[in-house]
């Protein structure tokens, strides 16, 4: 298995794809996002086939097993539904069908929790046709893609810790965005304050707050406060 973090795709990239279409299935709680795909991809007809779409996890688990696609490309987030767990459920009853996260939640945190549930990339909304189908062909071939932006985040995370230099909550297990969250949450920020300052959704400061509690041990910000001042995390 190889890791491809994602870079430009040239047309050879395309031209290598097999001669027969990769079948793909969509899954988006948006309507609209599954029509624009839908669309996107239907200009390379000889090297994808869309064989349906899904809004949600149940309707995608029973669309894939009368489909058999050889793909699945879906969001993070599905409504009430999540698309990580939508994974790990494939990976156990549809090994062979590989699943590719397209999302617009560029954090690591999402990229982590899909790998470990058996995602065979992590590609953000802002991918354009040519691009994705190339990046489709490489995990049917094997490989692994992660977009770069979130990549190199977690390079100079991982080189970070490898020289010892750990942020505040390391050692609790947070990841570095966490660490963040939570020094924010300390500061008396708001959820749309913390979303401002790191420039990342209200939703997402919300993952990483439900995260963090899991990691302390703690019910609500009250307590992880309380935990971040009485161990020392933030000076």
């Amino acid at each position: 298995m190889h890791l491809t973090v994602c870079g430009r795709v040239t047309t050879d990239t395309v031209d290598r794809v097999t001669s027969l279409p990769l079948r793909l299935v969509l899954v988006d709680d948006h309507e609209m996002i599954l029509y624009g795909l839908a669309a996107m991809l239907a200009h390379f007809p000889d090297a994808v086939e869309v064989v349906g779409s899904a809004m949600s996890a149940a309707e995608a688990m029973s669309l894939i097993a009368t489909t058999t696609p050889d793909v699945v490309l879906c969001d993070v987030r599905l409504g009430r539904d999540s698309g990580v767990d939508l994974v790990g459920q494939l990976s156990r009853s549809h090994p062979a069908v590989k699943v590719v996260m397209l999302t617009v939640y560029d954090d690591e945190h999402y990229l982590f929790q899909a790998l470990r549930a058996g995602a065979r990339g992590f590609l953000l909304k802002r991918i354009d046709g040519r691009e994705l189908i190339g990046h489709l062909s490489r995990v049917q071939d094997g490989d692994v893609v992660v977009d770069p932006t979130v990549a190199g985040r977690v390079a100079l995370s991982a080189a970070n810790v490898g020289s010892g230099d750990y942020w505040p909550g390391a050692r609790h297990g947070l990841t570095q965005r966490e660490s963040e969250v939570l020094a924010l949450l300390v500061a008396g920020h708001s959820n749309r304050s913390v979303a401002g300052k790191l420039m990342i959704s209200q939703d997402t400061v919300k993952s990483h707050i439900r995260s963090l509690y899991r990691k302390l041990d703690v019910q609500d910000r009250a307590a992880a406060t309380a935990l971040a001042l009485r161990e020392g995390m933030f000076q």
